[in-house]
Formats: structure tokens, sequence, C-alpha cells
């Protein structure tokens, strides 16, 4: 696609133009599309003045000195309230009265394209077109109340002598009441007549109609600003305050429209979770009942730190408290739930614990209670032994502060020299540079791997405990019951636990300012104690950390709009130009981005930047991996998951992936895999993630942007034994900065042209000679196994009856009845037919659940009831065993039709075995019937591999008979009639997938054999018709073909030994069937070592071949610019929640090697993404 894709194709802009106006005006419909009647207009106009209208009556009251202000608001709100009331019942009216007609009548075709059919000014029509009502009642008696409520204090808000007093100005006031009102007006349209669709949209549905409180909302917060001015004495702040508001309450229309103001529920878990983090030291959490609970309990341990009496109990608390609420809660409440059932409940409840959770005993419990103990004994001998003291350069607090500035350097370069950039600029002449095989980057990582571990044991022991000793030793603390001390002690005690680099950070730069700045009449000396100049400086450098990336995410859209020619749309330069022009403006809407911690939203990502809500850091408002776009490669994914969270455990730990904050992303590319991970939770020694897999079919965009993905991590790792020492970074600016490779367990991915060995003369030749070999194989082995789980199930009857009794069937020794058998018509057949069949069932119903359960089938005998006329099919020693009686009850069955069977087939006769052993071996007797003449049984006797067959029944054990002959072996091989059987059995297999004649297959007779689609014959009829045989044959094929790649690749088999070596490793290491099979799947899971598929490309008219691999290999890891990630996120819950531009070949979805667009909008949560793997939270311990 070119760079001049429309960003919205035409009907999608006519919709956008008609909802825009709409949410600007807060619901009025002026723009319809098409004609309608004046008054539908003038209707709306007289709805959106209404509350100016009543409004204006209190304010005339009141201007005219007949009402005082309070009674003046009472009279509008209630007046208000009244008209609200009256129009939601007009809406219940007139759906009441249509509701019949609308039941009968035929669909309008009209309203399929959103047109109406008017009759009158108040008909039923018109009034739910222009009041629709809303889905609850309560909402209707709750959102008229709040109307009331909000045109009375609007009222009071907006007093012409309110205003003036604030501003004593004349054109200040009449502008200020006139606009003010427009605010209200919108306010009112939007919460009681019709609900406009919100720019700032984080739900994609609006179940609870929570929408239409968002802008009253917005106006009670700076009504309950003016109300405190008013009761409050002596307040210039709120005074100053007041008078800025309410030149803001003018500009909330423009906020609204542009999506700046977050939505209630976006509002409310972006607060807790900015509270949390900054005002209480916690972590953002992966769930809204997690964020809800922690930021109570945490508001709570910081209240009650403030009712402490003494100084040394205060210390003790937060620092335990601090500890405690640090840790992962959910998981040790999780551990300790399960140990207690486990123990109550037993060995049920142990399948519970699965999963990726970290496994909490006796160690980690002994750990975190030493750690705790230490903790506080430290705190309250500093306390009680230093004492307090003002801070100076010979302090005990400046003499720690030193200690902890060479922590932090210490540990910021252990954390550089472990990434392959240093800054993400210059190459790292410390990382290993030949970095291809997993042993070779191990034996090379060694060194790093220790500098990871002392990094580890600074971070986790040394500077927690060394930043408890600062501020145990701090002179704020002597100020009890006081609200800062609280806050931000109790945030920074916690902090140094929940995220200790960045408390570290804050720390050295708060001791530095001291060490600077000694003058006792300065601000930051005289009116903040250490506790909330830490919370300033927190913020103060979260933000300017999102500043930076902000401005770089803004920078990169604006270079690449032109330098990348396929970005470069004929309105770049424009673009560009006036970014340019008004680039401090541009630097306002990044600071105040950055200041509220909202995405700053390319708009349809192009270099026109808007202001985003602020919303919650993991940016969906949904539960954590609850969906994924689930298809065959999530498999993939899902195996591979388990081993890629133990390779982030230890690189997150080591701090080789850099700083890791909960909103970080990371992108991890292996082969055709990519998977991204996002940083949801952290804490003392644990991190939760979420880790998603993108689709492995590349389109044109997806394949666009993982070359780039592949080309910088190439030139990152693999392109790297020539460069010059601190080499410059030649994708620097891009938003993925490589990191590290992690070395995980997973499969390699081999797919290979068989030319020249699938179209071979000389190897198709040999086909069926190696197809009869393995087949051999494959029977005796299936009636093998057949008879050890015969001996293991029914020793104890067999013992009773003798060592054959009930072995007379057919051979079938104990094994499940094949279901071909189970077509015969019976009384269970009969009965499992109910009148809730449908004719058209391929089975029965209940046959059909009894399937279900394999287990079951051919446990207990069954009596099978033959239609009269019919030839039996069973053997004649079952005849002859049978009562008279159960003779004659297989003869009569009421109400059976007759059935033509066709041409009857003769009962095969008994077959005599020269040993008696045979009949454990003997394969079933159905699966000798094929029609197949016998000079083909005769040919096929002289084809039959003799000396393999002897060689397959010598390595047999038959360990599992007690009293077998010792030449039990020697009589196998001798006996006749049990050759002869795995003759006809074989000679079955063959007739059915290569038919009676001698000729070569052709390379497409060999694929569809190998997928199971050959053309109908007699043969192939036949073998279908005894599914167990079928599958077996089908195996023993696919088995040959890939003998014979494995022949024709690594030269011819030499003895039966050696043959025997390949189909045992076959059997037991290799999957050997078709992609889309769901043994497939469950072979990946399972994590089979190989896995191969034959594949036939039929545009280029080729073969391949397809080999999983699973082998530990190298995973590279680079780190995205988040900021980039949130911003592009923004624009894409805009774009198809607002604007609902879902068109699949839009601008914003195109391929942008620098912004990697496509890959980007494909990890977002659906339905707006479509990533085909989600896990849950992972929780990795860092220990």
């Amino acid at each position: 696609m070119g760079p001049d894709v429309p960003l919205l194709n035409d009907y999608k802009q006519e919709f956008f133009l008609k909802r825009f106006p709409q949410t600007v005006l807060g619901g009025p419909r002026f723009k319809l599309g098409y004609c309608a009647p004046p008054y539908i207009y003038v209707n709306q106009i007289i709805l959106f003045l209404m509350p100016w209208v009543l409004g204006g009556v209190g304010t005339l009251l009141y201007q005219l000195d007949i009402m005082k202000d309070y009674y003046t608001a009472a009279l509008s709100g209630g007046l208000m309230f009244v008209t609200a009331l009256i129009l939601q019942m007009a809406n219940l009216y007139a759906k009441q009265k249509t509701v019949t007609v609308e039941r009968m009548q035929i669909q309008n075709a009209l309203t399929d394209e959103d047109e109406f059919e008017f009759s009158s000014c108040v008909g039923s029509e018109t009034v739910k077109f222009i009041i629709p009502g809303k889905k609850y009642i309560i909402n209707t008696v709750f959102h008229s109340l709040l109307a009331g409520v909000l045109c009375g204090l609007g009222t009071w808000y907006l007093l012409p002598n309110r205003i003036t007093l604030l501003y004593n100005n004349i054109g200040g006031t009449v502008t200020i009441f006139v606009f003010g009102w427009v605010t209200v007006c919108i306010a009112e349209y939007s919460l009681i007549v019709n609900t406009a669709t919100e720019t700032a949209t984080f739900q994609a549905l609006d179940t609870y109609e929570i929408t239409a409180l968002m802008r009253p909302f917005y106006i009670f917060v700076f009504i309950a600003v003016d109300l405190a001015h008013r009761f409050a004495v002596n307040a210039p702040i709120l005074e100053q305050a007041n008078q800025i508001l309410h030149i803001v309450f003018l500009c909330l229309p423009f906020l609204w429209a542009m999506g700046i103001l977050p939505p209630l529920d976006a509002l409310f878990l972006w607060g807790m979770e900015q509270l949390l983090e900054f005002g209480l030291g916690g972590s953002p959490m992966s769930s809204n009942t997690k964020l809800l609970v922690m930021f109570l309990i945490s508001a709570g341990t910081a209240i009650a730190s403030y009712f402490i009496p003494s100084t040394l109990g205060v210390i003790l608390f937060m620092t335990g408290f601090g500890f405690i609420l640090s840790l992962n809660l959910s998981e040790i409440g999780f551990a300790f739930k399960h140990t207690m059932s486990s123990r109550l409940a037993s060995s049920k409840s142990k399948a519970m614990h699965s999963g990726l959770r970290i496994q909490l005993g006796w160690r980690e419990l002994i750990f975190y209670l030493t750690v705790l103990t230490l903790a506080l004994t430290e705190a309250s001998l500093l306390h009680q032994f230093a004492g307090f003291s003002s801070f100076s350069k010979a302090s005990p607090q400046a003499v720690v502060s030193y200690i902890l500035l060479v922590l932090l350097v210490t540990m910021w370069i252990l954390r550089e020299i472990q990434r392959v950039y240093l800054f993400g600029t210059f190459r790292n002449p410390f990382y290993p540079k030949d970095i291809r095989t997993v042993t070779v980057f191990m034996e090379k990582q060694r060194r790093l791997m220790k500098v990871g571990v002392v990094r580890r044991i600074l971070l986790t022991l040394v500077s927690p405990f060394a930043m408890i000793a600062f501020l145990s030793l701090d002179q704020s603390l002597q100020n009890l019951h006081s609200v800062s001390v609280s806050i931000g002690f109790t945030r920074i005690f916690r902090m140094v636990w929940q995220n200790t680099e960045n408390a570290l950070l804050d720390i050295v730069v708060v001791s530095i300012a001291q060490t600077l700045v000694f003058s006792p009449d300065l601000w930051w000396n005289r009116s903040l104690d250490t506790g909330i100049r830490l919370l300033l400086v927190g913020i103060l450098r979260d933000r300017l950390l999102q500043f930076a990336s902000k401005l770089q995410f803004a920078i990169a859209i604006l270079l690449t709009s032109w330098t990348e020619k396929k970005q470069r749309r004929k309105s770049a330069a424009t673009l560009i130009t006036l970014n340019v022009v008004f680039f401090p403006i541009l630097l306002i809407f990044i600071a105040i981005s950055a200041l509220l911690s909202s995405p700053l939203l390319p708009l349809f990502t192009l270099p026109v930047f808007l202001i985003g809500f602020p919303r919650p850091i993991r940016s969906w408002p949904g539960p954590v991996g609850a969906t994924a776009c689930v298809c065959s490669d999530t498999v993939y994914y899902q195996q591979m998951v388990p081993s890629l969270a133990l390779a982030l455990q230890s690189a997150l730990a080591a701090g080789s992936l850099g700083l890791s904050l909960p909103g970080s992303h990371y992108l991890c590319r292996f082969q055709d895999r990519l998977m991204w991970i996002l940083v949801l939770e952290k804490g003392f020694t644990y991190c939760g993630v979420n880790i998603k897999g993108l689709e492995l079919q590349e389109t044109s965009c997806h394949a666009a942007e993982a070359h780039r993905v592949d080309e910088i991590f190439e030139m990152a790792f693999e392109h790297q034994e020539h460069a010059k020492i601190l080499s410059l970074n030649h994708h620097f600016g891009h938003i993925l900065t490589p990191c590290t490779v992690l070395p995980v367990r997973l499969y390699s991915d081999a797919r290979n042209v068989l030319s020249g060995i699938i179209d071979s003369h000389e190897n198709l030749k040999h086909l069926k000679d190696d197809f009869i070999k393995v087949l051999v194989w494959m029977l005796i082995q299936y009636c093998y196994k057949k008879s050890k789980a015969w001996e293991t199930v029914g020793s104890a009857d067999r013992n009773k009856e003798g060592p054959f009794a009930g072995k007379q069937l057919s051979g079938a020794v104990g094994a499940p009845r094949p279901l071909r058998d189970e077509e015969s018509f019976s009384v269970d057949t009969v009965e499992d037919w109910t009148d809730d069949s449908d004719i058209f069932d391929l089975e029965p119903r209940g046959r059909m659940r009894d399937r279900k359960e394999p287990g079951h089938l051919g446990m207990t005998p069954r009596v099978h009831l033959s239609i009269p006329g019919s030839v039996e099919m069973q053997s004649q020693g079952v005849l002859q065993e049978m009562l008279p009686e159960d003779k004659l009850h297989r003869a009569v069955v009421l109400g059976l039709p007759a059935v033509d069977k066709g041409k009857q087939q003769e009962v095969l006769p008994q077959v005599e075995f020269s040993c008696s052993y045979s009949e454990l071996l003997s394969i079933p007797e159905e699966w000798r019937t094929a029609p197949v003449p016998p000079s083909k049984v005769h040919e096929m006797r002289q084809k039959f591999p003799e000396e393999w067959y002897h060689f397959i029944l010598s390595q047999l054990d038959f360990f599992h008979l007690k009293d077998k002959p010792s030449n039990l072996l020697d009589d196998l091989m001798k006996d006749k009639a049990l050759q002869d059987l795995y003759v006809h059995g074989v000679l079955s297999c063959c007739f059915g997938l290569f038919g009676l004649d001698n000729t070569v297959p052709a390379p497409s007779h060999v694929f569809r054999a190998y997928t199971g689609g050959i053309p109908w014959s007699v043969g192939l009829d036949w073998l279908t018709g005894k599914p167990e045989l079928f599958q077996l044959a089908l195996k023993a094929f696919r088995y040959t073909f890939k003998l014979m790649v494995d022949k024709a690749s690594l030269g011819p088999v030499e003895n039966f030994k050696e043959l025997i070596n390949y189909l045992e490793e076959y059997e037991n290491d290799w999957y050997i069937g078709l992609v889309s099979d769901l043994e497939w799947q469950q072979a990946v899971l399972q994590e089979k070592p190989y896995l191969f598929s034959l594949g036939h490309d039929r545009n280029m008219g080729i073969y391949t071949g397809r080999v999983l691999t699973l082998q530990e290999l190298l995973v590279q890891v680079g780190k995205l610019n988040d900021e980039a990630v949130r911003g592009q996120w923004a624009n894409l819950s805009w774009e198809l929640l607002y604007a609902t531009n879902d068109d699949e070949e839009r601008y914003s979805i195109q391929a942008h090697p620098v912004l990697l667009r496509n890959l980007t909008v494909q990890a977002a949560d659906p339905p707006l993404g479509y990533p085909v793997y989600s896990s849950e939270l992972l929780h990795l311990p860092l220990f």
C-alpha cells in the first residue's frame, strides 16, 4: 500500500463528520445525512437550552433580590428534576405505544441506514429519536435527580454577582455567564436527553450507562472548589484556584471533545494507581481488584502511622509494613490456601497448584522472616544508639548517604555492563561477540553472570538496609502526628523494598541537594521534611523520564514521516513545517502529557499530536490474558512460555534487561516468532509480567516490520566480530533497543524443499518394499503391546480358566473393539436412537457419548444381534458356545427393517496355529478380509520380507509371560499360520493404499497417501471401514516416507538393526504427521523432541518438508520505548472505538519500520488487537 492511503474511507468520513459535532454539543444530532423535518432540529435546540432557561429563571429572581442564592439554586434544580422526569416518562410512553406495532411490522429497510420516518412533532418516533431513554429504571430516576442537582448548583456557580466579585470586570462576567451556561447545557443534554459518544473511551461497552455521568462529574469538581471558597474564611489559595477554574470551566467542552479528560472508570483506576505508586510507595497492579485492595490497605497503613505515639513505634511500624506490603501478597495467600487445602483435602488439591506461580516454601518464608527481623533490628538499634542529628557533612546520615552514592554508581555500572549497548548508544566491549550457539554464549557469559549475581546481592540485601539506615537517622521523624511525615516516610520506607533502584536514586538526589544547600532559610529546607522531598523528587524523576520518552517518540514520528519514503504523504511537508513553527506548543503538549502521565496521541500515527486521556499503565480495561485470537499457532507460544519465563526471571534479576518498571515493554524474536512482554507489577524479589505471542502467518506489513527487527538484532548480536570497540548503534532512535539474548527451550523450525527426493524414481521404487517392512513391524508391535495389556488387565481371570480361555474371538485379545464392528445392529444400538436423534446423524447420540470414553470400549463382552437373513461375521467358536435361548434372541429383533448387505462374504475358517502362544500376536480376523484375488495373496507371499519378519520376532522379550517356554521365539518363527496372517494383513493395507497394480507410485499419490486424501477405491473403502487398521497403515506409510527422506539425506540403511533403530526413534522421539492434525498440537505441548510434516506448495509446484526440533536456543530481547507503545495504543483505541475505523488496510496499521506500527497494533488486547496467545499474569521470583 502507498503512503497516501486514506486515513478514513468515504463512509467513515461521513460517519465521523456526523458523530463529532454530536460529541462537541453533548448529544444533539444536527447533521443526520438525510432530510428530516425542521421540528426535529427545533425540538433538540429547545431541549438543549432548557437548563439555561430554568436556571435563568432562578438567576433573574436572585438578581432582582426576590430570592436568596440558595433558594434560587433549589428552585432551578427542582424545575430541572421535574423536566427530566417528564422527558424520561415521555420516552417510556412512546416505547409502550409502539411496542406492539414494532413486533408485528416488517423491518423497514430505511432503519438499516440509520434513517427514520417521522410523523409529527411529538410523535412516538420523534420522541424515541430525540430521547433514546435509559436501559435501567434506576438510572431514569438517578440521572433525573442528578440533572436537577447539576442545574441548581450550576445556577449558583454562574450567578453574575458572584462572578463579578471574583473578577471585578463586567465583560468577563458576561463571557463566563454565557459560555458557562453553554457548558452546563452540554452536560445536562448528555445526562438526560441523549448521551454523546465520547472521544475518550476506555471500555468498548457502556454496560451500566456510566458515560452519561462523565461530564456532570467534572462540573461538580469545579463547583466543589467554588463551594469550598464560599464557606472558607481567609483562603487566598482557594480564591486564586476558583478564579482560574472559572476560566478553565469555559474550556470544558473543548477538553471533552479532544478526549483529554478521562472517562470515570479510567479516571478512578488511574487516580488510585498514581496515589498508590507516588503517594504510598506501591506498584501498579495487574487487575482492578488487586489495585483497589492494595490501595485501601496502603492508605490504611499511612493513616495508622499518624496515630502512633512514639518515634520508635513509628519507625518499626513503617519498616515492617513497608517490607510486608512490598511482597507478592496475592501469591503468598495462594500458597497458604494451597498448603491448607492440600493438608485438609489431600491429593486432589495438589493438582490445583499448576502454572507459573512462585513456589513459596519454607526456604522463602525463612528468608523473608530473616530480612524482616534484620530490618527491624537495624532501625531500632540506630534509633536507640545513634539518635537524631541535623544533617551535616560529618553527620552519621551524611556518611550513609556517601555509601548510598557509591552503591548507586556501582549498581548502575553493573546493570549497563550486562547489556549489548551502553546507554542504548555504544557497543558494550564486555558483551560476548560470538553468540550464535548457546554453548559458546554461556561460556562467554560466565563473567557477566557473576556480575549479575553481585548486582542482585547489592540490590536485594545491601541497598535496602543502607537506605533504612539513612531514613532511621533522619531528624524529621521526631515530628510525630504530622501528615507530611506519615505520608512521606510511609511511602519511602515501602519504596525501599518495592522499587529499590528508584528509591536509591531519589535518596541520593535528596542527600546531594542537602549537602550542597545548607541554608536553613531556603524553602527546600524550611518548609519540607525529608519524606516530602523524596516524594517530590520521585514524581519529578518519573515525569522527566516520561517527557524524554515522549519527546523521542514525537521526534521519531516527525523525522520518519519524511525520511521513510513509504511514510511520506502529500501532507508530510506541511505537517512538519507546522510542527517546527509551533514547536514550543508541541513541547507544552508533551509536558502536559508527561505531567498527567497520559499517552501522547499521534492522530492516525501522523505528526499531529494530541494529549490522550490518563489511563492505567496497562492501557486496557480487561483482565490480563483473558482473551486472545487462538489459532493453530498458539501451541508454539504455549510450549515456550514456561521456559521463556524462567529465562526472563534470571535476566530481570541480573539487570541485563535494563531498568524494568511496571509499564515496561520488551520484544523477543526467534525465527518467525515474536513475543511481546509487558511488566505489570514489581516488588521485593518478584515481578509480574504478561507475555503475548504475535501471529506467525506473516502479512506484508508484518513481514516488513519483522525484517527490520531482525536487522536490528543481527546488527547488535551477530555482526559484531569485526566491529570497533564502542561502535555506535546504527539504529539509535528506533523504538526498539537490543538488550541481550536468553537461552530458551523451544522448537526450531526448518523447512526444506524435497525436490530430488520425493520425485526420485529410485526412491519411489523402494517405497512399497519399505512400506511392507514398516507395516510388518507396526503390526507386530501393535499385537505385542496388546498382549501385554491383556496380561496386565486380565491375568487373574485367565489363571482360573487356563492360559487362553476367552481368546477365541478373532484373535483380538482384550483390545478395544474396532469402530466398524460397533456399527452392526444390536439391542444397544437400537436403544441409542432416541426421538431427539436426527435421521442424518452419522451415529446415535448415545453411541457418540460412549465413544468419548475409549477406555471402556471392549472391556465388557457385548452380544450383537443380527438382522434375520444376514450372515454373521463372528467366528464359529462363538456361535457354538451360545445357548439356544441366546440364538433365538439373536434371531428375533422386533421392528428392525431388512437390510441388503450386498454380496455376502464367506466366513473365514478358524486359524490353526502350530504354536499355542501365536494367538498373542494374532491380528484381528476382520483385518484380513479384504476382497483381493488369490493370485495377489500368492504374490504377496513371495514379496513378504520373511527374514525381516523373523528378525522382529527375535527382538521380542515376552517378559510379561511368567511360564514361557525357552524356545518360544523359535516356535513363533516357525508358525506359518501366524506368518500367513501378517501376509494377509499387509496385503489388505497395500490394497487400500496402492491398489492391486505394481506400478511405482507417483509423487502426487505419495503426498495424497501421506495426508490421507487418496481418491476413492474399493480397497480404500474397505480399509477405512477398519479405522484402527487404517490409522496403523497411515502411520506406517508416514514412517516409510520419513525413512525415505532420511535414506536420501543420510545414506542407505545397512542392516535390520539400524532399521529397527530408525523405527523406534520415530515411535519414541518423533511425531510424523500433518501440521493441521490435532495430534501435532498435542505433540508440541508434550514437547516431543522432533516433529515432521509434509507439505505442498501449489503455486510453485514443489513438495516441502517441515521439521521442528526441540532444543535450547538463543532468543533475542530488546526494550521498546514505553511511550511510543502507549501513544500508538491510545490512537488505536480512539480510532476504533470512536471513529470506528476498522478498515484492514487503513493507514495506521500499515508497516512502519521505525515505530513497528503493525506489530504494536497486533499486541493490543482484543478486540482492538489480535495476538494469537496471551498468558495470564506470570509471577517471576527474582531471588
